[in-house]
């Protein structure tokens, strides 16, 4: 029966580092409602500038504290009876009435880091602590390089397939229009949930015809930076995260940059021609079913790699491809 509910492999959510706003979207005192991996929490960021986040629901009499919530010092108040909670640990450190705080008095807390203009969430299934990290990339701290552009976008999507694109150099053919498919080679880090696959052509560029090589980062599912390199003391990145909203949804937000002396020559070209592109994968993404075990061709190798890379971000790997 050829029923999407018959055909779809549903897959849980990954285990990994996820962004959930923009660096610049969240100023000091700042306090907003997210909700990511199926679950609803509390932004905020506390005096210090740490961004923090925790479960909103006071445990209390069950106030969300993103919505009326007020920063404290390092804590967040809730718009209720103005309990105070750590955002770090999640504890109640003060309750204005009351000199005795309760032992049960806590939310759960979220591991967080900044870093490359992003803020990131640790999630894990089993509430277990980051398990790996990634790099702070130079070029976001670089004065030779431009202020970032942003992007941002919801799709109807799960972050495994999302993540696919970069491992499926067949479909950047005929989806997105290239004349051919360039030979890549991939490396998977042997310590790390990282891997490289790069690509070299020549082409023309308007500073002479160089040839280029395209690089392509991955920690984890949904981090990725692409490089394009070849031409001297010049270059373009893209820098995305694309979060989990549940395991149908996902939002994807992307920082794109270029040193100074591309942003004339190549940089609103660049930054349209990768928004496009996620454009162009919209419609499959939006209506495709995932396949669990796909048949596969002999020239799939980089799809049969992927899959097994992708089994160690996830607590239960069984409804993966053996």
């Amino acid at each position: 029966m050829a029923k999407r509910e018959v055909e779809h492999d549903q897959l849980p959510l990954p285990n990994g580092w996820f962004a959930v706003a923009f660096s610049t979207d969240l100023k000091v005192g700042d306090v907003k409602p997210i909700e990511y991996f199926g679950e609803e929490m509390v932004l905020f960021r506390a005096r210090s500038g740490q961004p923090k986040v925790l479960d909103p629901f006071c445990p209390h009499l069950g106030a969300h504290f993103g919505y009326g919530g007020r920063v404290m010092g390092e804590t967040i108040r809730c718009p209720f009876h103005a309990w105070q909670f750590d955002g770090t640990s999640g504890t109640c450190t003060h309750i204005p009435y009351s000199d005795q705080i309760p032992p049960r008095a806590r939310v759960r807390s979220w591991e967080t880091a900044e870093k490359n203009g992003l803020i990131w969430v640790w999630y894990h299934a089993e509430q277990k602590p980051p398990e790996w990290d990634f790099p702070a990339l130079p070029e976001f701290e670089n004065g030779d390089w431009s202020e970032p552009r942003t992007f941002e976008i919801e799709l109807e999507a799960h972050v495994q397939d999302t993540h696919e694109n970069n491992n499926d150099p067949v479909h950047f053919q005929y989806v997105h229009g290239m004349t051919e498919t360039p030979p890549s080679d991939i490396r998977y880090s042997e310590d790390s949930p990282h891997y490289r696959i790069t690509s070299t052509s020549e082409q023309e560029t308007p500073l002479g015809t160089f040839q280029m090589t395209l690089v392509r980062d991955s920690w984890g599912l949904g981090l990725t930076a692409v490089r394009t390199v070849g031409i001297p003391d010049a270059g373009l990145l893209m820098y995305s995260s694309t979060t989990p909203i549940d395991n149908k949804r996902v939002h994807s937000r992307w920082l794109l940059t270029c040193s100074n002396n591309l942003v004339d020559i190549a940089g609103e070209e660049f930054m349209h021609g990768l928004t496009k592109g996620v454009h162009d994968d919209l419609q499959i993404w939006k209506h495709k079913v995932h396949r669990a075990r796909p048949v596969l061709c002999k020239d799939d190798i980089y799809l049969a790699q992927y899959r097994q890379w992708v089994r160690q971000f996830y607590c239960d790997s069984t409804h993966l491809e053996d």
